[in-house]
């Protein structure tokens, strides 16, 4: 599934849309250069998931965790500045395994030996100044069942 999106505003749009269908359990990766609109996407879901905090880019505190709607977590990675993640690998296969949390890890290549096959993975692609590409893939029955349901 692809979409090209031609706004700020409406990648915020399409994140809370994706945020509203999330029940927890759910890991979605975010592949996409610097500036592409990753964090703004989050910021979306974060809407969508009914949280009202601030919603910040990880990239030098490496996660942020974010309490929302039904007990749900949101658990934001962010592993840009990291080669290897280290102890920081067992801590997110600890989180995945949770059902209450909601998962959004960005850069998850330096991690992709724990990440589950069974994810979302968004990549956005900077198609304009103010435009992007977003393309969805799913690669497991869990994660194929959620973006049946995205309609974008």
């Amino acid at each position: 599934m692809a979409v090209e999106v031609k706004s700020e505003m409406e990648m915020k749009k399409i994140g809370s849309f994706l945020g509203s269908l999330l029940r927890g359990g759910e890991i979605i990766e975010l592949v996409g250069d610097v500036g592409s609109g990753k964090t703004t996407l989050v910021k979306g879901i974060a809407v969508g998931l009914g949280i009202d905090d601030y919603i910040q880019s990880p990239s030098f505190t490496i996660n942020r965790v974010y309490d929302g709607r039904d007990n749900i977590t949101l658990s934001h990675y962010d592993f840009f500045r990291l080669n290897d993640a280290g102890i920081l690998a067992n801590e997110v296969q600890e989180v995945l395994g949770n059902k209450n949390t909601v998962v959004i890890i960005e850069w998850g290549e330096v991690i992709s030996g724990v990440l589950p096959k069974d994810r979302l993975t968004i990549s956005i692609s900077v198609v304009g100044e103010n435009s992007r590409k977003i393309t969805i893939n799913s690669g497991g029955d869990s994660s194929r069942k959620l973006m049946g349901k995205i309609k974008i």
